[in-house]
């Protein structure tokens, strides 16, 4: 039996949780179950919020006034996942895509850092959120990823022994010719991890050799093709997922 209820619609709520409670819904998301899903009052729905698990709701009231009653926890929250993703952003369609694929593949924290090749440096967090939230209503996710503000790679790196002291960083190298990357992963020891994935065309050669000197960083090949940003981030995550990250609990 599945772990997850797929046949019922989830809806992420910004409220809290518990038996009994009634959460009123805003505009959207009324809209959404009420004119889109032709739901009626009585019909079920899985919620959550990212703190309280999940939970099943009754829809009340109409489309006007639409609200959901909480009634019972279906599934306990979860912890966060401890995987960070660091990334170069991206121009819009393909950086929505790949924050969602980013999320479905079970990066707790979002890390945008700027390079030298970088070709987008601002970015809407809101859009950003909302493909995360999107992300976790259909692949039966319970916690939303942090998401923070974009940084400067060389800052990042600077100050990452105090910040992030313990965490190594995977950094996915289109010039790597070492090792095959699963021989890697499987002999670091265990420890907090984060994957960087570079923008379009890649690291310069400084910001290459500034990675591999440091002693928090290990970097590995992703295979003898070169990929685009997005489809890169999809092959490193399952790969460190499966290696040395939650795919072997599953």
């Amino acid at each position: 039996m599945s772990r997850y209820d797929f046949a019922s619609q989830r809806l992420f709520l910004d409220a809290p949780l518990d038996a009994g409670t009634t959460v009123p819904l805003d505009r959207d998301q009324a809209n959404y179950l009420v004119n889109v899903l032709r739901m009626t009052p009585g019909a079920a729905v899985l919620v959550f919020n990212g703190r309280d698990g999940e939970w099943r709701a009754v829809l009340e009231g109409d489309r006007k006034r639409a609200a959901l009653l909480v009634e019972t926890q279906m599934r306990e929250q979860a912890a966060p996942s401890n995987l960070d993703y660091l990334f170069a952003p991206l121009k819009q369609a393909r950086l929505d895509y790949m924050v969602q694929k980013a999320v479905e593949m079970g990066a707790g924290r979002l890390r945008p850092v700027i390079t030298r090749r970088t070709q987008v440096t601002r970015l809407n967090e809101d859009r950003l959120r909302a493909n995360a939230i999107e992300a976790a209503e259909q692949c039966g996710i319970l916690t939303i990823p942090a998401i923070e503000a974009p940084r400067p790679m060389a800052d990042l790196l600077t100050g990452w022994e105090a910040t992030d002291a313990g965490r190594r960083i995977i950094f996915c190298d289109e010039d790597e010719t070492g090792a095959d990357p699963v021989s890697v992963l499987r002999a670091l020891p265990p420890t907090p991890l984060a994957v960087l994935i570079g923008p379009e065309g890649g690291f310069s050669p400084e910001e290459r050799t500034l990675l591999k000197a440091l002693p928090f960083v290990t970097a590995i090949a992703l295979g003898p093709r070169i990929l685009r940003a997005d489809t890169a981030a999809v092959a490193a995550l399952a790969l460190v997922q499966a290696v040395a990250g939650d795919w072997r609990e599953a």
